[in-house]
């Protein structure tokens, strides 16, 4: 298995998951990575491979894949627990900030799902994660940009889920809400917020099941999110992030 931004709070907690009697590579920005490798072989891990991972690279997305099952064979489990919130209020005047969102958020993702689709699909087998968030199921004026590259996300995962059901390769798009951690630190959390242990067991749990596309962390969020399209935009301009 393969956890892409294996150093993020959420990626790592799946793969300590999904460690035991399996070879878990972490792919990451560069940096300490010993922490993460002992956290992998101390759940069980028969060996741990890590691997640099630059997500916004798109060009280098088919060779990464490739070399990485050259080295630990082929991906049976692929999670994409890479990406940034980015600076709103710096997106709202200065264009780079925006392409820097949407690339890392929509573009890489896009790039990277289709990649790991095209060399799972002939296999007839496997399990891929992809991201979405509550964020993207109707964009907030609070956070527009990175909701809209969710939005993105959450279209093209759904497709593609579509485009592989019958193949016997399994994509879940996980829709998590607010999830209390490094990257909201400092941030009040959200009606039904999540931690990242509680967001790893519910995708752990759904790879398990081996069927089903979308998963909403928690559940509720489903039936609270139901609603959205139908408030008037007046009141829906007022909503926090």
């Amino acid at each position: 298995m393969v956890v892409f931004g294996g150093r993020s709070e959420i990626g790592l907690a799946i793969a300590r998951r999904l460690a035991p009697d399996r070879t878990v590579v972490l792919a990451v920005r560069p940096g300490d990575t010993e922490a993460a490798r002992r956290a992998c072989l101390a759940a069980g891990a028969h060996a741990v491979l890590v691997v640099g991972f630059d997500a916004d690279d798109t060009d280098a997305h088919p060779g990464l894949v490739a070399r990485i099952e050259a080295q630990a064979g082929p991906i049976g489990v692929a999670v994409l627990a890479f990406g940034i919130l980015g600076d709103q209020r710096l997106a709202e005047t200065d264009p780079a900030e925006v392409v820097r969102i949407l690339h890392t958020d929509f573009v890489a993702q896009a790039s990277l799902l289709t990649v790991l689709a095209d060399r799972l699909r002939p296999r007839g087998t496997g399990t891929i994660v992809a991201f979405s968030s509550v964020a993207g199921v109707r964009v907030r004026r609070a956070n527009y940009v990175y909701g809209s590259a969710k939005a993105g996300l959450d279209g093209f995962a759904s497709g593609l889920a579509d485009a592989l059901h019958g193949s016997g390769v399994h994509l879940v798009v996980a829709r998590p809400g607010f999830v209390v951690g490094r990257m909201t630190a400092g941030m009040d959390p959200a009606v039904f917020a999540s931690t990242p242990d509680q967001v790893a067991d519910a995708v752990v749990e759904r790879i398990s099941r081996g069927s089903g596309v979308d998963l909403w962390i928690p559940w509720q969020l489903r039936v609270m999110f139901s609603v959205a399209p139908f408030v008037p935009r007046a009141l829906w301009r007022r909503m926090p992030r």
